[in-house]
């Protein structure tokens, strides 16, 4: 199939964030008297809002998860992002590959706030290929696994959600791009590709340098 436009994912596809972010969530609810590795944080957490498992903390904690909380959290996760965060290897030359062999029909469709993203993009050198084609999970009705980021992205480019290649790498995310209608392809540098395959991913590749080809470009 010839894509009418390439949507990615943000963070663990296009910035390698998620031990950045899942290291200050770790230390957050730790002082809040939940004790987890930053591996267990990322299980729970990864391809997810954090206000989405407000439940689970409150019951881990026994306090409620306010305002003020995540507050001084997406500050915090914000500062060490910007001190730290860097571009999935070889996503810079696979995303400028893609914009140009789909004359900038490109967009990037997170689960994330829209104040992460574009600073993530902006940091990493990607922001020129996604100025203006940045869409959050927040701005919408609901968040993946939910389609509507997805298909607000599609829609943005005028493209047939079903002729869309979206570019993922959580459970959360490819079941957000199967139900959009799109074909999914599933990044899995550490070999958990079974169970995106199992979520609805067309293939799995475990180099970023693969997609330009992977997607016929």
């Amino acid at each position: 199939m010839k894509f009418e436009a390439v949507l990615f994912d943000c963070d663990g596809v296009l910035v390698d964030s998620e031990p950045i972010t899942n290291g200050v969530l770790r230390d957050m609810l730790a002082e809040q008297g939940w004790c987890l590795s930053v591996q267990e944080c990322m299980d729970i957490f990864v391809g997810k809002a954090v206000i989405d498992e407000r439940s689970r903390i409150e019951a881990e904690t026994g306090k409620p998860l306010t305002p003020e909380w995540m507050a001084e959290f997406r500050a915090r996760r914000n500062a060490a992002l910007d001190a730290q965060v860097l571009a999935i290897a070889g996503a810079v030359p696979a995303v400028a590959a893609v914009h140009a062999g789909l004359q900038g029909r490109i967009a990037c469709a997170s689960g994330a706030d829209r104040i992460k993203v574009e600073m993530q993009l902006q940091k990493v050198g990607l922001w020129p290929y996604f100025d203006g084609r940045v869409f959050s999970g927040h701005e919408m009705p609901r968040s993946k696994p939910a389609p509507d980021v997805y298909l607000a992205a599609a829609a943005a480019l005028g493209a047939n959600p079903a002729r869309c290649a979206v570019v993922e790498d959580t459970v959360t995310g490819v079941t957000a791009g199967v139900a959009a209608g799109a074909t999914v392809f599933a990044y899995a540098p550490s070999g958990q590709g079974d169970v995106l395959l199992r979520a609805g991913a067309v293939l799995v590749f475990a180099s970023m340098a693969e997609l330009p080809a992977r997607l016929g470009l």
